[in-house]
């Protein structure tokens, strides 16, 4: 193994797919995810979530741009990637008359070096249901059993398309602890989800995919930190916003005002509450429904997908003209 293999065990460059008719679903992206690290592919519906991934998975050849996985084109040197990394696809198309028992007994004799099914089952709570049809499932044990056909051969990478789609909040808690273990246990993991509560708390790295392009990557908190926090409050009777000190020095960017409650969004969190808390107490007054807040990751996904499709329309508002 080389020093770069075990700093970057994934590593996108300039990546572009194109598919027929000329649409570019992914627009020269690039990151890279270190060795025993969970990363996060977040984006809308069409943002490139899939594309990208089944680039690396090997699937299909680039249009432009360079994949490797574990040093190697996941494409072109499929035999030296394939055994060591694992796939859940959004969807598995299981023969539905097999039992769950049969149908992982099956996968196993496809995947070097298996670890026994009825351990994996276990691991992912379908013991239980080993003797059951396939198509007698509910759609979160589908999923469920997707992840452990994904886990039979111990991967050093495993990919997870949209992994707890259909699964109770229990099944949900379950598998991201499932997640968490892989990575402590050295697993490079690669996630697409629509759920952000899923991203934030297990993802160490994210991107956030917007038309095929990045709009934003790093930690949950860093891109957290790049949207406005908040302030909100109601005033007493018989004052109002400009009672306040002037906003503009306590760091606050806007504003919003509905009937007595007050909003603020501010980049400098503790100075603007530390602002309105010492006025309230010097004024002598309460402020009821006070909640102070920094941006979750939803309020910057929607913050920076708003800011990119902007961008987008400008562009297409400048070549016109």
């Amino acid at each position: 193994m080389n020093a770069n293999e075990h700093d970057h065990v994934i590593e996108v460059t300039d990546l572009r797919r194109v598919y027929g008719g000329g649409f570019e679903a992914v627009r020269g992206i690039t990151f890279h995810v270190k060795r025993g690290e969970v990363f996060a592919l977040l984006g809308t519906n069409g943002a490139g979530k899939t594309s990208t991934v089944e680039l690396l998975e090997g699937l299909a050849r680039p249009a432009g741009g360079r994949v490797r996985v574990l040093g190697h084109d996941p494409h072109s040197d499929r035999a030296a990637v394939r055994p060591r990394t694992g796939v859940m696809l959004q969807e598995g198309g299981f023969p539905a008359e097999l039992t769950v028992a049969e149908t992982a007994r099956m996968w196993a004799g496809c995947v070097s070096g298996a670890r026994p099914y009825v351990d994996v089952l276990d691991l992912v709570g379908l013991a239980g249901k080993a003797g059951v049809r396939v198509k007698q499932l509910s759609g979160g044990e589908r999923r469920r059993l997707d992840l452990a056909l994904a886990l039979l051969g111990d991967p050093e990478v495993l990919f997870l398309d949209e992994p707890t789609t259909g699964l109770d909040a229990e099944g949900r808690r379950d598998t991201w602890e499932l997640v968490r273990a892989l990575r402590d246990a050295g697993t490079t993991v690669l996630l697409t989800t629509h759920y952000l509560e899923e991203a934030e708390g297990l993802a160490d790295r994210l991107a956030i995919l917007h038309e095929g392009r990045i709009a934003a990557s790093g930690t949950p908190a860093e891109v957290t930190a790049a949207q406005p926090a908040r302030i909100s409050f109601e005033l007493p009777e018989g004052y109002f916003v400009g009672d306040l000190p002037p906003l503009d020095t306590l760091g606050v960017l806007a504003h919003e005002v509905d009937g007595r409650v007050v909003r603020l969004r501010t980049r400098e969190l503790q100075r603007a509450a530390t602002g309105v808390l010492v006025w309230a107490e010097r004024a002598g007054v309460e402020l009821r429904r006070l909640d102070v807040r920094s941006a979750s990751l939803e309020e910057a996904f929607l913050g920076i997908a708003r800011e990119a499709s902007a961008e987008a329309d400008a562009r297409g508002e400048a070549v016109a003209a």
